[in-house]
């Protein structure tokens, strides 16, 4: 089995890692971590060494715990929910653990929804986690 847990970078939750680890542990899973940017020349050099450094430090978490985790940094023109969906698709991922909030329907029509996008159209179970 294998399992994906998207990111924006500021949103992995404590309960993300306890939910993935959690499965991940009972059906001998492999964790991808994976983490998308839309636009690279938004990003200075730093803020891609401390993005890497942060995906180190959970990919860790779960090494702790005894689970395989594979850390993805993707700045690949696409938004966050096409790189995610994209992402399991071609790598048959079998569950995708993402983070949702709340957001009125008018931010959702200024800034998009990521959770929304990855939902509808992911070829997987996605498990949500507020």
């Amino acid at each position: 089995m294998k399992i994906l847990v998207g990111s924006n970078g500021s949103n992995i939750t404590d309960e993300m890692i306890r939910i993935a680890g959690k499965h991940a542990k009972a059906f001998d899973a492999k964790v991808f971590l994976v983490q998308s940017w839309k636009d690279g020349h938004d990003h200075t050099r730093q803020d891609v060494e401390d993005a890497e450094a942060e995906l180190e430090r959970i990919r860790k978490l779960f090494v702790e715990e005894g689970v395989f985790c594979e850390t993805h940094l993707f700045v690949r023109g696409l938004s966050p929910g096409e790189d995610l969906v994209k992402f399991a698709q071609d790598n048959d991922i079998d569950e995708i653990v993402i983070r949702v909030k709340r957001r009125s329907r008018v931010g959702k029509a200024i800034f998009g929804s990521t959770p929304q996008y990855v939902i509808l159209n992911a070829p997987c179970p996605v498990v949500t986690v507020k």
